[in-house]
């Protein structure tokens, strides 16, 4: 039987045994009814109907901690996978991409764990900043005087008189007197458009290799997982440590650092070969990033309400 035959046995029957395991410490008693068929229960799962055999009534606190640890795959793999994406990012892509994958979270998992993280640690960001950002102006006392009609008429100018600039004039004032329904459409929309980074990244990764053989799409699109994975942990750093200590934006300069060990070494490329890509894909990405925040600025204001 080959190795790959063995990676993939071993994958799953280690995804077997968690599962197992899982099911094992909540299951109904062996003799049981099963409560969709009545057929006796002879271990976790019913073998007539399939249904999971679990008894549900069970403290708040013991389920909080059930989503917590699906969530999170608190197995282990977690405690595992966060070290190596920080300290090892290129061996933890090799990794995975030769077949290594037992002892790993699903990159794409992570990378939504992750997500998840940075929105949340950036709304703490804006909370706290909301009374310098002034969003709440146009409730405020004289915030007629906000959109003056001198304003008014350099908006009428710039935008002229289509019905696509009229449009986008509306929409616009309507955004800047309900702000705060405009960022929270920003921030509904924001982390539907952080997934288009995963393809965008992929495609000009794919670009930048083109040259190079047997390097395949399915590969830029696990070391973007990996590389914007760990990109978000060190925003949500940045986010909560910038709740107390100002020179916390300083930590962004380990983005490039660990970018050029990560690709370096998951590709298997030289110095100066690793620095030009990196240099080509700030360009393609700086213009990808561009055009999205655009996007998302426009999708903000049609939906804003």
């Amino acid at each position: 039987m080959s190795t790959g035959d063995h990676l993939l046995e071993s994958v799953t029957a280690e995804t077997v045994a968690t599962e197992a395991n899982r099911a094992a410490k909540q299951s109904l008693p062996i003799g049981t009814p099963c409560p969709n068929c009545k057929t006796t229960l002879a271990g976790a799962w019913c073998y007539t109907c399939g249904q999971r055999g679990q008894d549900y009534h069970r403290s708040i606190w013991r389920l909080v901690w059930e989503a917590i640890e699906g969530l999170f795959d608190l197995d282990g793999r977690i405690w595992q996978t966060l070290p190596r994406l920080i300290l090892r990012p290129g061996k933890l892509t090799r990794d995975y991409l030769d077949g290594h994958r037992a002892v790993q979270v699903p990159p794409f998992r992570i990378f939504l764990i992750v997500l998840l993280m940075v929105f949340f640690s950036g709304s703490l960001e804006v909370s706290r900043n909301k009374p310098n950002l002034n969003f709440d102006a146009a409730a405020q006392p004289g915030a007629s005087k906000i959109l003056t009609p001198e304003m008014l008429q350099k908006v009428d100018v710039h935008f002229g008189g289509t019905k696509t600039s009229a449009w986008l004039k509306e929409r616009i004032l309507y955004s800047f007197r309900h702000r705060d329904a405009f960022f929270a459409s920003l921030a509904d929309w924001g982390q539907k458009f952080a997934i288009l980074m995963l393809p965008i990244s992929a495609l000009l990764l794919s670009v930048l290799f083109v040259f190079k053989k047997k390097i395949y799409v399915f590969d830029h699109l696990i070391f973007s997982m990996h590389a914007l994975s760990f990109l978000g942990l060190l925003l949500t750093s940045v986010f909560l440590l910038g709740l107390e200590a100002p020179w916390s934006g300083t930590l962004l300069w380990l983005s490039p650092i660990h970018l050029f060990v990560h690709m370096r070494s998951a590709y298997r490329i030289s110095t100066i070969g690793t620095l030009i890509r990196m240099f080509l894909l700030f360009v393609g990405s700086t213009i990808a990033f561009s055009i999205l925040i655009s996007g998302l600025v426009l999708v903000g204001l049609a939906t804003v309400h």
